[in-house]
């Protein structure tokens, strides 16, 4: 099976939508000789900064001389972002390969009754398969959806990571924070240890029970404190204190107090794996994660955040308050409309200058005028438009003294990517 093949099959199984359970993967992949044994995995749930971490993460294993695979979703511009191996995405050939096998494998579940494993499911069996094919020796594994149902959850880690848990996907995970960190708690195993990063009071009572219960060591790195957080060219440098133990000027090139939340809880992470201090430390400065506060162009200034949902928003509020402080914003704004719309128009709106609505590149989109219409009641300073390259076209050479912040979706995020490539700054 070539590239192209094997894309065309593989979104051919979106119609298929999710089906929460380990049944499917777990029986495709005994097919497929059990790749994720083949390697140490590092495992990490949450609603916010678990992709981020698990780059920073990554990265840090990387500099200690591991041979590290990195498993994360969505993808912003092509298939192959999602599944890496020293920091390099996987090749055409390699996923056109490793489709047809794992093709071939779906063809004797289905004689055997069992449903089609979805798109999550083969894309995550892929990735499984190609980390053992490179004889990686740690897979850092980002969960998609949840975590107790996950297609990656069929892992026994070395860690898991829980970054922090808000309200997110509450169709399928539950209606309040407890249910969802019920779900997104599920990645945890016995006896394996759990770092965890901060959370809500009810939040972190049930992560505590749950480790309790099954005998999981539980480091919480939450209470880690930033210090004399500052930009530094076009990242920042700041101070941790965690655990009791000092680690002045880690430098990133993330920006945002969020990302060094992230850098805090993936250090202790890499503590936690025997990491030297300095490699922690390199590989925190090396890490790079495409769409977080991210600084395409500079004349004008054009940043892209993928912040879909409440607390993913006030992140990024604070941050451009930090970094880019008195300057005005034109916020070019899509959202899905299954993420919390209203309450994340509320918190973005009022602070742009003016708005303009667009609809991201997805089935599950809002349309740009139903949009406008709530950003209306937050900012009058409204218009749409019917696409985010009419956006571009019409709106960023024409912004002026504002700067142009893209956000509301990872779809949309990565459309913009496409349609303005990072210049090198």
């Amino acid at each position: 099976m070539n590239y192209k093949d094997a894309i065309e099959f593989i979104g051919s199984t979106y119609r298929l939508g999710s089906r929460p359970g380990l049944d499917n993967i777990t029986r495709l992949l005994e097919l497929m000789k059990k790749p994720q044994i083949s390697y140490k995995a590092i495992h990490a749930a949450g609603t916010n900064g678990k992709g981020s971490t698990c780059a920073f993460v990554a990265s840090m294993l990387e500099e200690a001389g591991y041979l590290t695979g990195l498993y994360t979703s969505p993808h912003l511009e092509r298939f192959t972002e999602r599944i890496r191996v020293s920091r390099r995405e996987i090749g055409r050939r390699d996923v056109g390969e490793i489709t047809g096998q794992v093709k071939r494998c779906i063809e004797i579940m289905l004689q055997e009754g069992y449903p089609h494993p979805t798109e999550f499911e083969i894309i995550t069996a892929i990735g499984f398969e190609y980390f053992k094919r490179r004889r990686v020796d740690y897979a850092v594994l980002e969960v998609g959806m949840g975590g107790r149902l996950d297609a990656t959850n069929v892992v026994k880690p070395e860690i898991s990571i829980i970054t922090p848990i808000s309200m997110d996907h509450m169709d399928a995970l539950g209606r309040d924070p407890v249910s969802i960190a019920r779900e997104k708690a599920g990645i945890i195993k016995k006896g394996v240890p759990v770092i965890c990063g901060s959370q809500q009071p009810e939040v972190m009572k049930t992560i505590k029970d749950i480790c309790q219960d099954k005998g999981a060591p539980l480091l919480y790195a939450g209470d880690c404190r930033i210090e004399n957080l500052k930009p530094l060219g076009m990242g920042q440098a700041f101070d941790l204190v965690c655990q009791g133990t000092g680690f002045e000027n880690i430098q990133t090139g993330l920006i945002g107090r969020h990302q060094a939340e992230n850098a805090a809880l993936a250090l202790a992470a890499g503590l936690k794996l025997g990491i030297p201090e300095q490699k922690i430390r390199e590989g925190i400065r090396k890490t790079r994660w495409p769409g977080r506060m991210e600084v395409i162009r500079q004349h004008p200034l054009v940043l892209i955040d993928g912040a879909h949902n409440v607390e993913g928003a006030k992140a990024l509020r604070e941050g451009l308050k930090q970094f880019y402080p008195g300057r005005k914003v034109l916020l070019v704004f899509g959202m899905l409309r299954d993420k919390e719309v209203e309450r994340v128009a509320g918190i973005m709106a009022p602070y742009a200058s003016r708005v303009v609505t667009v609809p991201p590149a997805s089935p599950r989109a809002m349309g740009p005028e139903e949009l406008r219409d709530i950003v209306a009641e937050y900012n009058s300073n409204v218009l749409c438009a019917g696409s985010v390259k009419q956006a571009v076209d019409e709106f960023v050479s024409a912004a002026a003294d504002e700067m142009v912040v893209f956000t509301g979706s990872l779809y949309m995020i990565g459309e913009v990517r496409r349609l303005l490539p990072p210049e090198i700054l």
